[in-house]
């Protein structure tokens, strides 16, 4: 990854991005964050360039950066995503010199990677596939560490993600290929690395274009930062992360507010 971008963060945004900062900035080349909080002076400490929020247009537009980081709270996420949208549209007409989408044209690859950090997967997929432009490619991802737990290292902490987009091509809650609005491509080709374009034309991944292998190689290269520095790597679907998260949360949350209310004070053993 040439170049990313952070919009946030926020202290509980679960970026992982300020527990190893030397780590983020040296394999990426060059990080840029942007926040409505002003970071400057943490960002210097970090050599990472800091913009504020209101500079969200050049952000985009002028950075030249490879992935987009969305490290912002829940309750902010859908209106973030809101205000990226239509300037990552603008960014597409900018890169093919018309506003129009040729989708015999435009790749993927034109847009950068959006890659979301929440500890609630389902929200964040269904905000990104709604909103955003669809030549865009998304990654949700769940880095179940923060500052404290891994203060020291990475090492053996658990990093869930789930390849949500490449090329266009929406993934499934079960791994198989749907088209845009929705169908399996399963339904009409039994080719596992075929699918339905918006037209209903059968069409394979790797056909007339390095746009698939190059935004699949971007995924993986953002991916590697993770994994090189000795994350536990858990693929799982948006769906499946937030039915174990829920059954696990509860638990703790509940023993957690029992606890609270009994009044326990320290004792000298």
């Amino acid at each position: 990854v040439e170049h990313s971008n952070i919009v946030g963060p926020t202290p509980d945004s679960n970026s992982g991005l300020e527990t190893k900062p030397n780590t983020g900035v040296g394999v990426v080349g060059k990080v840029v964050a942007i926040s409505r909080t002003d970071y400057s002076d943490v960002a210097s400490r970090m050599g990472v360039k800091f913009l504020p929020y209101g500079d969200m247009e050049r952000f985009i537009c002028e950075e030249d950066l490879d992935v987009i980081v969305l490290a912002v709270s829940i309750l902010s996420f859908e209106e973030t995503v809101k205000e990226l949208a239509p300037i990552l549209t603008k960014r597409l007409g900018q890169s093919t010199g018309s506003g129009a989408k040729d989708n015999a044209t435009i790749s993927s690859s034109t847009l950068p990677l959006i890659v979301d950090v929440l500890s609630v997967k389902e929200h964040p997929r269904s905000v990104l596939l709604q909103l955003l432009p669809e030549e865009c490619d998304i990654l949700c991802t769940h880095p179940m560490f923060g500052p404290d737990s891994a203060r020291d290292s990475w090492r053996g902490q658990t990093f869930v993600y789930e390849r949500t987009r490449i090329d266009k091509v929406l993934l499934g809650e079960s791994g198989e290929k749907i088209n845009n609005s929705g169908r399996l491509a399963a339904e009409k080709t039994d080719k596992e690395s075929s699918f339905v374009d918006s037209q209903g034309t059968i069409r394979d991944v790797h056909e007339n274009s390095n746009a698939h292998v190059e935004g699949m190689d971007r995924m993986e290269r953002f991916l590697s930062i993770w994994e090189e520095e000795g994350c536990q790597m858990t693929p799982l679907s948006c769906k499946d992360h937030d039915t174990y998260a829920a059954d696990s949360q509860f638990i703790t949350h509940l023993m957690g507010r029992i606890l609270g209310q009994q009044g326990l004070q320290p004792t000298p053993i």
